[in-house]
């Protein structure tokens, strides 16, 4: 195709062509220099640039290994100057590829103040920024040209490095106190003026509110549990609350089970109509009356499902986003987050890929300021572990990442002993039916237990009159007598969650 000439004339003189990108990449050699010369006149200096600044931030590569040795020497704590930087270029062996001490003299002697370098250290960050895009955008056309590549491939790999890239280059501000103490007294107003005690998006557990206060903005939830303990359940169980009973949006992003599964779950749910029937559609005279009234409870409610197979977090991030503008969502629903994948990006192993995915979930609930709930599978270790209170789940039964801990602000399980054969807690209590919401992590309040009842052929989850016990004990365990062998399952519409490695 022709070139435009008349665009060409209008082209700034400062991008020439070279063999490269086709235009000379974003840079400021002098301001390079004159933030080196900075750094070594001013002890203080570095610490105004530390955050801003990394090596690969310089487009000279003799300005990256000079900047190197001023980290290092900042980082062991010793004093930056002309002298002391020259002799770590020395022990490094990279005097002569930065151009010997001369260089160095002449980098210091063009300045003879600090006073503008955190400014010169912001536009060499953008200069770097830019530069990461365009190398970004060249290897996904150079992809995009290949006859053999796989275009979900390609789109998963775009989506990926673009993450990395904004990942790398998120940064926060520092706030002086004043407006976070007039935020914060705000919300407490607002908050004395709620008699419910519900300061956040309620759950429609009395009990679990009262120990919640209700999801809170901001938070990662973490609702874990094995497999067909009912995770999937209780999260419809409280979507169905919030969404029904309090009219507040809610996304739903479901990455194992189709959008009509789902449905059938809450319809299952809402309509107190067996799982099995609803499935194969043999529904009583009665079955029908109920199905048709209840349905309209549903109808027109403020749930948003997505079923994308293999969602990875770049396309939850702009989903979310979206929502959140454009459909006022209060809460994001997850199930479940080993089931995520953070394609594009380079992992050692998955552990790193599933840590990537919990903190960037977090940051996620943080930007929007909207709780998000993700479930979460436990490893094979309470399986394997013997006695009554060996089936309580721990935190360190959380699946692949000790992070998933570490970035939750609230962990809850879902544990049901009659699933393991514990019809009695020893006390003479009744234990058929019931599910023990155990919160063990919580930082916001205490942790403790909820006990709510469980209709496994309605996938449905109903408070109790008395459901509050007491804080667990330090080991974590509550005694729990006999058993008895699994043959019951909570999922009349599927099979337990797959168990093999993901």
């Amino acid at each position: 195709m022709p070139q435009n000439t008349n665009n060409s004339k209008n082209r700034k003189s400062s991008a020439p062509i070279d063999d490269t990108y086709g235009h000379l990449q974003p840079q400021a050699i002098d301001i390079e220099r004159v933030v080196l010369g900075a750094l070594m006149i001013d002890k203080d200096a570095f610490s105004l640039v530390s955050d801003i600044l990394k090596p690969e931030s310089f487009y000279d590569p003799r300005h990256q290994k000079i900047y190197a040795a001023v980290l290092s020497l900042s980082m062991n704590d010793k004093p930056v100057d002309l002298l002391t930087v020259t002799e770590e270029l020395k022990r490094q062996g990279e005097i002569d590829d930065v151009g010997g001490v001369v260089y160095i003299m002449e980098l210091t002697q063009q300045v003879v103040s600090s006073a503008h370098i955190e400014y010169h250290a912001h536009i060499l960050a953008q200069k770097s920024l830019m530069r990461q895009l365009i190398s970004y955008t060249s290897r996904i056309q150079e992809l995009a040209f290949d006859d053999t590549a796989d275009p979900e491939a390609v789109m998963q790999t775009a989506e990926g490095s673009l993450f990395e890239i904004s990942q790398k280059n998120l940064k926060s501000d520092y706030t002086q106190i004043d407006p976070v103490l007039k935020e914060a007294v705000q919300i407490m107003q607002k908050a004395s003026q709620n008699t419910s005690g519900v300061t956040g998006v309620p759950t429609g557990y009395g009990k679990l509110d009262d120990m919640t206060a209700g999801w809170q903005p901001s938070d990662l939830v973490i609702i874990a549990g094995r497999p067909a303990m009912g995770k999937t359940a209780f999260a419809l169980s409280l979507a169905k609350n919030i969404v029904v009973d309090y009219q507040q949006p809610v996304a739903f992003f479901s990455l194992e089970m189709s959008n009509v599964q789902l449905v059938n779950r809450l319809m299952a749910n809402v309509c107190e109509i067996s799982g099995k029937n609803i499935q194969n559609g043999q529904l009583t005279d009665d079955e029908w009356k109920r199905l048709d009234s209840n349905l309209r409870k549903l109808e027109g409610k403020p749930l948003y499902i997505d079923d994308t197979p293999g969602l990875s977090i770049f396309e939850l991030r702009t989903k979310a986003r979206r929502l959140v503008r454009e459909k006022g969502i209060k809460l994001i629903m997850i199930d479940y987050l080993q089931l995520m994948n953070a394609n594009g990006m380079r992992f050692g192993n998955r552990q790193e890929e599933v840590s990537t995915i919990s903190r960037s979930l977090k940051g996620l609930a943080k930007e929007l300021n909207i709780p998000i709930l993700a479930l979460s599978q436990l490893n094979r270790g309470v399986e394997s572990r013997e006695g009554n209170e060996g089936k309580r789940p721990q935190l360190s039964d959380l699946r692949e990442s000790g992070a998933i801990e570490q970035d939750a602000d609230m962990v809850l399980f879902v544990h049901r002993p009659e699933y393991y054969g514990m019809t009695d807690d020893g006390k003479g209590n009744d234990l058929r039916g019931k599910a023990y919401i155990i919160i063990a992590k919580h930082r916001k309040g205490g942790t403790g237990d909820v006990v709510l009842r469980f209709k496994g052929e309605y996938t449905r989850f109903e408070d109790e009159s008395d459901t509050y016990l007491p804080p667990v004990s330090e080991s974590g365990a509550q005694v729990f007598n006999s058993r008895m062998n699994r043959d019951d399952e909570d999922d009349p519409l599927g099979p337990p969650l797959p168990e093999g490695e993901l």
